[in-house]
């Protein structure tokens, strides 16, 4: 009979090792798709961005240079 507390709390413990390893099991395949699903998403980006940049090089409409902002003119006010 003394065995039976150590016996129940042997299976206690083992009870719950197994929900610890299903529950990190569990985080794992989320983390996955998560990742996954990411990813998916990187690479639709990617070509919808190379799309338009090869639409807009056969356009013509590639990167437009930066005009620089005239300076204001240093006279003086006369009043």
């Amino acid at each position: 009979m003394a065995n039976t507390a150590k016996t129940k709390a042997d299976l206690l413990f083992a009870e719950s090792e197994k929900k610890a390893k299903k529950a990190l099991i569990e985080r794992d395949k989320a983390r996955l798709k998560s990742a996954a699903h990411n990813a998916e998403l990187r690479g639709l980006r990617l070509a919808k961005e190379a799309a338009d940049k090869e639409t807009a090089d056969l356009a013509g409409l590639g990167k437009k240079p930066i005009k620089k902002k005239k300076e204001p003119s240093r006279k003086p006010k006369v009043y």
